[in-house]
């Protein structure tokens, strides 16, 4: 397969994940049967939006776009241009600081949150695109800085990168991601979950935002689960951060199986997006 179409599928798949996953975020798809409401339980909004997990890995791809490589600063400043514009939404409280911080002047080595807070999947859920290009580890850890300055987010974003590498380069993903990552609780949980049967016994060691429960999951679901929409859709049905897990997982699961097979039903659903031409501009300028 093409590099090409590994590098679109994992933006798409992402972009998919995202918009529906965003639909459910911290809901759940079980029977409510323990919640009385007074009056009729209110219809949530159940269409599909892009976030900040699909904006942020757009502005990433735009500048390998433009530079062909990564530069943190350059990177902190197109992050700000879209905050100045208005380009983002659902913003995680890391990002945001260090979205403020920037727009304050503060230099990009001192924005962002420290701190127990930091360890969010903030840096994870936009790190996909390097997966695709020579990059260090000390550029990855920097590029992470940015928006969360916490030894986990960065392993987080690591072991992302690190599951798509193993597919382009065709290696067993567990023995690749957990030989490389640091002796951090991202790892130590990788190593958990993997023995997991099924992705409700994942879901039960946890899937909100805390970067420890969600990239694990994320990449359980990936690797463990055949198809990419039921994929999805699975990820959704145990609740959680349902955009961000079927953001990253889609992003993995789009890597592996490439563009052309992103199920028709799914591409045409995100085609309908606004934001779609901007997003097939982008990634093809890659």
């Amino acid at each position: 397969m093409q590099i090409a179409d590994r590098f679109k599928g994992c933006i798409i798949g992402g972009a998919i994940g995202d918009a529906w996953g965003s639909a459910w975020e911290f809901d759940n798809l079980e029977k409510d049967q323990t919640t009385w409401y007074w009056g009729k339980k209110p219809e949530p909004d159940r269409s599909w939006k892009i976030t900040d997990d699909t904006q942020l890995t757009l502005a990433t791809c735009e500048i390998l776009g433009m530079q062909r490589k990564i530069e943190p600063a350059v990177l902190a400043a197109h992050f700000l241009l879209y905050y100045k514009q208005g380009r983002l939404s659902g913003v995680g409280a890391s990002t945001l600081k260090a979205l403020r911080d920037l727009d304050a002047g503060i230099p990009w080595q001192y924005a962002g949150r420290g701190g127990e807070y930091a360890a969010g999947n903030g840096a994870a859920m936009r790190i996909a695109p390097l997966a695709f290009c020579d990059i260090s580890r000390n550029k990855i850890f920097d590029v992470c800085r940015i928006t969360h300055h916490h030894t986990e987010a960065y392993a987080g974003a690591l072991a992302v990168v690190l599951a798509i590498r193993s597919i382009i380069e065709g290696k067993d993903p567990w023995s690749f991601i957990i030989n490389q990552l640091p002796d951090t609780l991202v790892r130590d949980r990788i190593i958990a979950i993997k023995e997991c049967k099924d992705i409700k016994a994942a879901a039960l060691l946890g899937n909100n935002g805390y970067v420890v429960n969600s990239i694990p999951f994320a990449i359980f679901a990936a690797f463990t689960i055949s198809g990419i929409e039921q994929m999805y859709s699975q990820i959704i049905a145990t609740g959680g951060d349902t955009d961000t897990n079927a953001s990253i997982a889609g992003q993995i699961k789009g890597a592996q199986i490439g563009i052309n097979q992103i199920p028709v039903n799914l591409y045409n659903k995100i085609k309908t997006l606004p934001e779609y031409d901007w997003m097939e501009r982008i990634i093809n300028s890659v």
